[in-house]
């Protein structure tokens, strides 16, 4: 009994200590750019060990200052991702509620589905799953989390959305996830993937290409390989006509 409660306080500990250490790093982004994400160092190795999908050996990143980044892709980005993202405090509970009950119907029209295509002799695809994360949670997952789905890691990514709301501003919270963001294989920020895609900077972006940017977020790598998608162009066009009411901080 003894050695569980030691083994129990040495857990505890360690996950005090862990929190801490977030914290610190969380307080010193208020003043400091990161120089790079946890989930860029995690597709950094990627492309190390594994190679590139596209071929293409260049890694694209540049740091640019909030103000100079196009008004219309804070507005496409808001739009698209979290349209609350002014007003919630890191966390959107009723989204994420939402996204819960779809996924579960997702997955109900999946199964059936499954066992038709087995029936054929073809193989079943997994079903399209959402989240409900505000741009706080998605940037707290992105800075300092690893990509594995678990309850855990989504309690913790909680924890520091909230941690993250505390510590910075809206404009410096947007300003991070717009600069670290990824854009497509080795391309992360709105400079990288400004001139990626249009071949100029992330503040003389339009209004449309902005929101062809914004609609890529949830699937940057494969719209990447499909510029010429009709839901691209389709959603792009519905981002667009939102914007002017996408509030900015």
């Amino acid at each position: 009994m003894k050695a569980l409660l030691r083994w129990l306080g040495c857990v505890l500990v360690a996950a005090f200590a862990l929190q801490l250490f977030f914290i610190g790093r969380i307080a010193v982004m208020a003043m400091v750019d990161p120089q790079s994400t946890t989930f860029q160092r995690s597709e950094a190795w990627q492309i190390a060990t594994h190679g590139r999908a596209n071929g293409d050996g260049e890694w694209r990143q540049q740091w640019v200052p909030y103000a100079q980044i196009s008004e219309s892709l804070k507005r496409a980005v808001i739009a698209s991702e979290d349209s609350e993202f002014i007003y919630h405090q890191g966390v959107e509970w009723e989204a994420i509620e939402r996204a819960r009950q779809r996924n579960a119907k997702a997955e109900e029209i999946a199964a059936r589905r499954a066992e038709q295509m087995r029936a054929r002799g073809k193989e079943p695809q997994p079903p399209q799953l959402r989240g409900g994360s505000t741009i706080t949670q998605q940037l707290a997952k992105n800075l300092l989390l690893s990509g594995e789905r678990t309850l855990l890691r989504k309690g913790q990514e909680l924890v520091l959305a909230t941690t993250l709301e505390i510590f910075l501003s809206k404009e410096r919270i947007l300003e991070l996830y717009l600069n670290n963001v990824e854009w497509g294989e080795g391309i992360f920020g709105a400079e990288a993937a400004a001139q990626h895609y249009f071949r100029k900077p992330a503040s003389r972006l339009a209004p449309i290409e902005a929101a062809r940017l914004a609609v890529m977020l949830p699937s940057p790598k494969l719209f990447e390989k499909r510029p010429g998608s009709p839901y691209l162009s389709s959603r792009s066009a519905t981002i667009a006509a939102r914007m002017p009411a996408a509030e900015l901080p």
